[in-house]
């Protein structure tokens, strides 16, 4: 209950120079074939974030002016409680995070409408389910297509003071939220354990996939977005499992777990099918661990972690070029965006409650200060976060390099590199695939710390060495 008060409380003080209502909107339950069929349940996380309340339909109103809150939803009849048990009043659970007031499902529509007749102003932030946007929509009198953010830049119609201090608060964790995302890390671990020693030559990617999923449903609610598991690493969302493990092949596993308490976490690491790296596979491998390395030596409070990607990509293009795939002066390429050719993404991503934490708000406003500029240059371009690091922060640091077929192709055929890629030798790695290592990272008041309490492998030696204890353990 403190927990939620003191966050609602600190939203007021942010919005100190408001008026009017603000409505929160929590999940209601999503059928997938028919009504009594649904998907799985996930609350909102804003919802999570301020009132905790872990059911569906439930909405709430923080009164800017007056200083009431008032909780709706209906409570439970005995249709309900036959198919499901006894459960908790609506007051009851209202109490739990510390709003006194309460009422019917139906009054939170009554109470808009008041709101809007009498000329009051109602904050609202960007919606993430389709539900929640034709009732705001029914109440505002607008699209629903008009209540979701548009692209990177957020949902004009929301409140945006709302949203910068919704961000602002949720963007630095506090001890209770660092202890779930550590924890939450260590499910990760375990998952991605469980992964690699599920990697065998022949086994289908389907079946190492259900393993580690597994793992996190036996300890928390799930996965924190859909398993990466694949050969084709240089595919970035690739989900078909279907394919065997071959030898001589690249696994790229990117995944992450979701703990009871909805906090997640997002690692990613790419194995050797056979169990040791081919020398090619291993030089490609230490440029990505060395620009993993290299920015988690960057972060700390104060450092821009634009500033952080831009060395990695620096760094990646000077150990490219000394493999005879780039060539020129490294900062004059970065500059000209060619490590976009080889790093499309960007560096890393806040998380939290969400494992591209409060994206659904617009990116710009979650991943940029004021004074910052998103750059139009594939790879920077993507970068989710560029902030001025603060302690609190959580982010993941998740360099990577792809050999893209196509990419490579319209670049040759466009002149994109300015003669700067040598397609001659880059052209031999067009079956390579790609690698992508990733962490979760903790920003403290004197640097950082990777969350959890132990490290997956990640030094080619350590992977190689932990790939063979396995085959010795089975």
């Amino acid at each position: 209950m403190n927990t939620y008060l003191k966050r609602r409380n600190r939203l007021r003080e942010l919005l100190s120079g408001e008026s009017g209502i603000v409505v929160f909107v929590g999940n209601v339950e999503s059928a997938a074939q028919y009504r009594d069929n649904g998907y799985k349940w996930r609350q909102d996380s804003n919802w999570l974030y301020f009132f905790g309340i872990d059911e569906p339909r439930f909405a709430a109103i923080m009164d800017l002016d007056g200083g009431g809150e008032t909780v709706y939803a209906d409570d439970f009849g005995i249709d309900d409680i036959i198919w499901m048990g006894p459960m908790p009043s609506v007051a009851s659970l209202a109490e739990g995070a510390g709003v006194p007031a309460s009422a019917p499902y139906a009054a939170f529509d009554e109470a808009v409408r008041a709101a809007l007749a009498a000329g009051r102003r109602v904050h609202f932030l960007p919606v993430s389910r389709y539900y929640n946007a034709v009732k705001l929509s029914g109440l505002l009198g607008v699209a629903p297509d008009a209540l979701f953010s548009v692209g990177k830049k957020g949902c004009p119609l929301a409140s945006e003071p709302l949203v910068r201090a919704v961000v602002k608060m949720r963007l630095v964790k506090d001890a209770e939220e660092i202890a779930l995302l550590d924890a939450a890390a260590e499910l990760g671990f375990n998952m991605h354990t469980t992964a690699r020693k599920g990697i065998r030559l022949g086994r289908i990617e389907q079946e190492i996939v259900g393993e580690m999923e597994g793992s996190t449903l036996g300890a928390g609610w799930g996965v924190s977005f859909a398993t990466i598991l694949t050969q084709h690493g240089e595919i970035f969302h690739c989900h078909s499992h279907e394919a065997p493990i071959e030898p001589g092949r690249l696994l790229l596993i990117d995944a992450g777990a979701e703990s009871n308490a909805h906090y997640a976490s997002d690692h990613t690491r790419t194995y050797p099918t056979g169990g040791k790296f081919t020398p090619r596979q291993r030089d490609i491998y230490q440029i990505v661990y060395e620009c993993n390395e290299l920015a988690f030596e960057m972060t700390r409070p104060g450092v821009p972690y634009r500033d952080c990607h831009l060395a990695a990509v620096r760094h990646m293009l000077d150990r490219l070029g000394q493999l005879g795939i780039v060539r020129g002066d490294v900062d004059e390429m970065a500059a000209d965006g060619i490590g976009g050719l080889f790093m499309p993404h960007g560096l890393g991503h806040n998380m939290g409650l969400d494992v591209h934490d409060m994206e659904d708000l617009g990116e710009n406003f979650v991943g940029y200060d004021d004074d910052q500029t998103r750059s139009s240059q594939l790879g920077l371009g993507s970068l989710r976060m560029a902030r001025r690091l603060t302690p609190g922060n959580v982010i993941t640091d998740e360099p990577g390099i792809y050999f893209i077929p196509a990419l490579i192709a319209q670049w040759k055929a466009e002149g994109t590199d300015k003669g700067r890629v040598c397609y001659n030798r880059l052209e031999q790695y067009l079956d390579f695939g790609g690698i992508r290592l990733e962490d979760d990272v903790l920003i403290t008041p004197d640097g950082a710390r990777r969350l959890g309490s132990r490290r997956l492998p990640i030094a080619p030696d350590e992977v190689e060495a932990a790939m063979a204890e396995d085959v010795m353990k089975r």
